[in-house]
């Protein structure tokens, strides 16, 4: 999701290349991220070629925003 946020969408593999995960863990992940309406997966073909992109949604975005807030919350608690 930090890439995402980061970059707005990006296709499957340069979120694997990005990330360092496998193909087999992105998958798991994205399937997730799905499920739980965090990202959108828009998969198309581009040149006969399968195109796997991946976008943050709106509630996604909003999710992040909120573990980021926390995690500052718990950093500073901390200290």
């Amino acid at each position: 999701m930090t890439q995402l946020y980061i970059v707005e969408s990006g296709d499957f593999v340069y979120l694997m290349r990005t990330t360092g995960l496998t193909r087999g863990n992105l998958s798991s992940h994205m399937t997730k991220l799905e499920e739980a309406g965090y990202i959108e997966v828009i998969k198309e073909f581009v040149e006969r070629k399968p195109l796997t992109m991946l976008r943050l949604s709106d509630e996604g975005r909003s999710a992040f925003l909120e573990y980021r807030k926390n995690m500052a919350l718990a950093i500073e608690g901390s200290s």
